[in-house]
């Protein structure tokens, strides 16, 4: 029964849609104030319903009610409770309506913050956000149901993947569809305002938040993933440039160069065409990501591989939408006159390059990612496009834009003087030399990478904070560190996300340049050395878990004598799905990590042992953390909210519907 209220829901969820794209959108073309506010309870009631089919859905996990299809294939009755939840999304089905739940929030949202929004705007940007909804909606009910009951359900399910079986995984797919879904809303103010042909400073303030938010969703949930991969999957690696992950890097290029070309808006109103295309492409990008991830077309860990009719369809939402708004802005651009002028050397200028080396590097990793799926179309070629070539293409752009951001960052509007702008980043800049020249002089092997990274990542860091102590004006030192808390928080918002690239930055290259891998059969009981560490098998073990089987091993690993460390790495067995897992033991540290993997028994005896030093692993994901508090600081300054800021505006005359 519960079922089947979800369906219901679902089903109504749908009409509803349908009726919020249509109604508002004609009460905005005839100026009928009462047909226009129908989208407020619309976008909540449309919300209201999608949640409660969410709900029945994760109902029927929580109860192991194995009568509902994709219960059977994705749980287990010993699972536990976190993956009987985590189970709802684990798959295509569950997955998607998850999807249109984040459309319908974000709708929801906007129509119950948005009350400074001119009410024309308001009701189409509530009503292209409905029609996303109106089509995968659409698409789950009619290709992805995922309410149908089996004739004979099973005594129980075939459990879900074992490696989604991780509490990494289990937030990484929420907090990522809350990105690059939640980029829709960006995109239905882009459609908005060229329907109305109005982009002004105001719109800009409107957008912004909603881009941020998304762009602080997709960030955590891009470093959750990176971090479930670096310890879950036993490779050692913490980015491999896979198709899926690809997916949601793209969209967040697009966003980042979306946040800051919306402040070129707000600020002078410039660069209102480039706005307008960048939130067109950061969500169609997102579908693109849909696509590739729902198609089939794609072998991932982490990819649906479902069949090619379901790609069709997804393929037809993106062309509808994608291209319906490229069209539409192909014949409005011209309308959306630039009203400020500036100069070359300008805060603006440096805004626009860093807008073509983000979106120019997200060109560049949607190349890679597709051209082997085009290789194999048009030429019958089977090609693999891997690490080398995207490291190798993507790596300057981002050198480019770690050298541009301090000096952009403290350029005035307009015009400026690059002999101002060099002076205040002298001492960052000696600083950065000599954090380099101290690791070239350091590390054991002549390698570039690592001191070039870290001369990158602490320009970085120094130049947020010169940007940071240039806003509090002149005077004593205790007068400019009273102000400090009195800054806006958008300006922390800024200087904190920065830093936290540059800490991203010294985190990889480290990494990258200074690992130590050492691969050997060990036996019990005899130790062995890697870099200045001994390691030693004390017991190889049986353990039984919830629902899996572990050969666990306890290691010591040891300096100088004394005992460093105990890891437990395990390699499982789930018996429901026959699959090995392996689970990496690691020791973290603030300098670094040690990373140990037990393989399989060796006939000679022994296991096979993986053991990994990696510096500087954990600054990846903090630099990812530092960045994502940035946006929130940024997020939390009220003149970024929704309407905050703007002139409240008096409620447009309607005409009565007749």
């Amino acid at each position: 029964m519960i079922a089947e209220l979800g369906h219901l829901a679902l089903v109504l969820a749908f009409g509803v849609a349908i009726v919020q794209t249509v109604v508002p959108l004609v009460g905005a073309q005839k100026g009928w104030s009462g047909w226009m506010a129908m989208a407020v309870p619309a976008a909540s009631l449309q919300f209201l319903l999608i949640a409660a089919s969410f709900a029945a859905l994760t109902y029927s996990f929580v109860n192991s009610d194995f009568s509902v299809r994709l219960v059977a294939l994705n749980s287990h009755s010993a699972k536990p409770m976190l993956y009987k939840i985590s189970g709802v999304w684990g798959n295509h089905e569950g997955s998607m309506l998850l999807w249109v739940l984040i459309v319908a929030l974000f709708g929801a949202m906007a129509s119950w913050f948005g009350g400074g929004l001119p009410p024309k705007l308001k009701a189409r940007a509530l009503a292209v956000q409905a029609s996303i909804g109106v089509a995968f909606l659409a698409f789950i009910l009619l290709t992805s149901n995922p309410f149908l009951r089996l004739a004979q359900p099973p005594f129980d399910g075939q459990d879900l993947n074992p490696l989604l079986q991780d509490p990494g995984l289990a937030f990484h797919p929420p907090f990522l569809y809350l990105g690059y879904v939640g980029l829709s809303m960006a995109f239905s103010f882009a459609v908005a305002a060229l329907i109305e042909g109005r982009v002004d400073a105001a719109w800009a303030r409107w957008v912004r938040p909603w881009t941020l938010a998304a762009w602080i969703f997709l960030t955590i949930g891009i470093a959750l993933g990176s971090w479930w991969a670096y310890y879950e999957l036993g490779w050692g690696g913490f980015w491999f440039w896979d198709p899926v992950e690809n997916a949601s890097f793209m969209p967040w290029l697009f966003a980042a160069a979306l946040l800051h070309s919306a402040i070129v808006v707000e600020k002078r109103e410039a660069l209102k065409s480039w706005t307008i295309l960048l939130a067109i492409l950061a969500f169609g990008f997102s579908l693109i990501g849909t696509f590739l991830v729902r198609s089939g077309v794609i072998t991932s860990v982490h990819a649906f591989a479902n069949d090619p009719e379901r790609g069709v369809f997804i393929l037809m939402i993106l062309g509808v939408f994608t291209g319906g708004a490229l069209t539409l802005f192909a014949v409005r651009a011209s309308a959306m006159e630039a009203k400020g002028i500036f100069g070359m050397v300008s805060r603006e200028s440096a805004l626009v390059f860093n807008n073509i080396l983000l979106a120019v590097s997200a060109i560049v990793v949607f190349i890679g990612t597709i051209w082997p799926l085009v290789a194999e179309m048009f030429f019958d070629r089977q090609l693999s496009v891997g690490a080398p070539f995207f490291e190798a293409a993507f790596t300057p752009f981002m050198v480019v834009l770690a050298i541009i951001l301090p000096f952009g960052a403290l350029m005035p509007w307009k015009r400026a003087k690059l002999g101002k702008l060099v002076r205040p980043l002298v001492p960052a800049m000696v600083l950065a030399v000599a954090v380099a020249l101290l690791a070239w002089s350091i590390q054991t092997e002549r390698t570039i990478l690592g001191p070039v990274g870290f001369l990158l990542g602490v320009w970085l860091v120094g130049g947020a904070a010169t940007d940071l102590w240039s806003r509090l004006g002149r005077g004593p030192v205790s007068g400019r560190f009273g102000r400090m808390l009195r800054l806006p928080r958008a300006d922390w918002g800024r200087v904190t996300a920065h830093a936290g690239l540059g800490v991203i930055f010294m985190g990889i290259s480290g990494l990258m340049a200074w690992q130590v891998e050492d691969i050997r059969v060990a036996n019990s009981a005899e130790p062995f050395e890697v870099a200045d560490l001994t390691l030693m098998i004390r017991e190889i073990r049986q353990v039984e878990g919830p629902n899996y089987l572990s050969t666990t091993a306890d290691i010591v690993v040891s300096k100088n004598g004394e005992e460093v460390a105990l890891l437990q790495p395990e390699k499982r067995v789930y018996p429901v799905q026959a699959m090995p897992t392996t689970e990496a033991a690691i020791d973290n540290g603030f300098w670094r990590d040690i990373y140990v993997v037990i393989g399989d028994p060796q006939d000679s005896g022994g296991y096979a042992v993986r053991t990994f030093i990696k510096p500087f692993a954990n600054w990846i994901w903090a630099g990812s953390l530092i960045m994502a508090l940035g946006g929130l600081l940024s997020l939390s300054d009220r003149r970024y909210r929704v309407a905050a800021g703007a002139a409240k505006q008096k409620p447009v005359q309607g005409v009565p519907a007749e």
